[in-house]
Order: C-alpha cells, then sequence, then structure tokens
C-alpha cells in the first residue's frame, strides 16, 4: 500500500497539479492539507474522475483535511481531534482503509510566537498525544500523516538563523514532536533517510526552492502494527516545481503486505 500526505495550499486553485500528481505517481491513500474551501466546495467529482473515493472536512481561509482512496471507499472514523468540543477548526479527519487506520491531521502553524497562538498549538499537540496514545494502547495498525508544521531537527531545515524566532522551530514544538513519536510511533521519512537533509516545504519567497532552502514538516509516523511493514519513503519534489505549485511537496510511504520482513530504501 502507498500512502501519501500532501499540503495542496487551495484545493481548487492547484486541482491541475494534484490530478497530474495522482495520474503519475498513483498512491493508494492520500491526506490532503490546507484545502481552503467549503465542504460544498470540494471537488468531489473531479477526485472521483480521477479513480479516487473522498471524506473531507472543509473550511474557508487556512484548513481543511480530506482523505482520498483508490483502493476501496474511506470508512470514515472521525472529523475532528477529541479533546476539545469547542474546537471548530477543520484540522484533523479519520478513517479506515483496507484494515489501516488513517489520521490526517494539519497541525497550528502557532506564529506568531509567543502569544495565545503559540499557546494554541501546543494545546493542540497535547490532544494529538492523548489521541495517538489511546491508538497505540488499542494496537490499532495506523498511519498519522500530514503537515505537522514542525521541523523536528537542526537537520530538518537548511542552514541559515532567518527561521529563529518561528514557531516551527521553537524548543516546544521540537519537544512535543519528540514526545510524540517516543510514544512508540516511527518517523517513515527519517526512518528510511537517517542523517539525511530532506526536505518538503520551501517558501515561495526569494528563491527558495531554486536554492534548496527548505524545511521537513510533512511527517508520517507508523505505529509498531505498520512499522515493520516499511519497505520505503521519499518526497516528490519536482511537484513543487511545477507552475501553479504548492509550497509543499508530496511525501509517501509504501507498506508491504501484512507477514514481510522489514525492508528499507
Amino acid at each position: 500500500m502507498k500512502i501519501a500526505t500532501f499540503n495542496i495550499n487551495n484545493v481548487n486553485k492547484r486541482l491541475p497539479n494534484l490530478r497530474a500528481w495522482l495520474m503519475s505517481a498513483r498512491p493508494d491513500v492520500v491526506c490532503l492539507q490546507e484545502l481552503k474551501c467549503t465542504d460544498a466546495e470540494f471537488p468531489s467529482g473531479a477526485i472521483e474522475d480521477s479513480g479516487y473515493h473522498a471524506v473531507w472536512k472543509g473550511q474557508k481561509t487556512w484548513n481543511g483535511v480530506a482523505i482520498l482512496s483508490r483502493v476501496g471507499a474511506p470508512v470514515l472514523t472521525r472529523t475532528a481531534l477529541p479533546g476539545d468540543a469547542a474546537d471548530t477548526e477543520a484540522r484533523y479527519i479519520e478513517a479506515a482503509v483496507q484494515g489501516v487506520l488513517i489520521g490526517c491531521l494539519y497541525l497550528p502553524n502557532g506564529n506568531p510566537q509567543p502569544g495565545p497562538k503559540f499557546d494554541h498549538k501546543l494545546r493542540w499537540f497535547k490532544r494529538l498525544h492523548q489521541h495517538a496514545g489511546k491508538l497505540l494502547r488499542e494496537k490499532v495498525p495506523a498511519v498519522l500523516a500530514g503537515d505537522y508544521n514542525v521541523a523536528p531537527t537542526e537537520i530538518d531545515i537548511y542552514p541559515t538563523k532567518s527561521w529563529d524566532d518561528d514557531a516551527l522551530v521553537q524548543p516546544e514544538s521540537r519537544a512535543a514532536y519528540a514526545r510524540l513519536v517516543k510514544q512508540g510511533w516511527t518517523d517513515a521519512l527519517r526512518e528510511t533517510h537517517p542523517g539525511e537533509r530532506v526536505y518538503t516545504f520551501w517558501h515561495y519567497m526569494r528563491h527558495r526552492f531554486e536554492r534548496d532552502a527548505g524545511l521537513r514538516l510533512d511527517h508520517l509516523l507508523l505505529s509498531p502494527e505498520l512499522a515493520d511493514r516499511l519497505s520505503s519513503a521519499g518526497v516528490d519534489r519536482a511537484v513543487r516545481g511545477a507552475p501553479n505549485a504548492s509550497d509543499h511537496a508530496p511525501v509517501w510511504i509504501e507498506l508491504r503486505a501484512p507477514g514481510g520482513g522489514r525492508k528499507r530504501r
């Protein structure tokens, strides 16, 4: 099974880019973030024409998440992260596909920091810890995929001091991500590319894509029930260089069928 995550940065504006990538990469399951559309505006017809079923939770401005599948319709289990009934932001959706629970998330950016938005980011992280821990205790074969808005370590951002005050690289953000992984999750891209500078996001400003001045913000975390099935992971970097591209590139993993041994690449 090939599972991908892609911050599409406006699904209707980037729809031709998305459909071209779906056709060439042929992922089985895709998590999309930053739809920037309401539920009614989601391009479900075009997605279906591309061969994918979809579930989604839309919202104008910066939010909105969706799960696409070409291996059977996703069975929707959640449209919000538990822990705060007053939270109306469309940042989490969860569905079962072919025996795997897919959690698609768009974690708050947190800027400017310090301040209320950064506090909200850390509270959201705490709720994610609680839900992720429950999935582990229940031994669910799960993937938590999406834009975490955290560059976990210094190797996950190009050498620079220009981001030092940004919420994406603050010690509190990095510690929250590290605590999540230490629950027992496997960071699939880092597992398969240890010690490498692998980026998933390049800002539109100052030719940062052309200079490869990027950050690794998009992650797929695997529960122990899936970690042994991980065979490969990567970034479709060329998608970021296309006209009218999102500022993120798709990140993907491949899982072998149950019962195989681990083979990393």
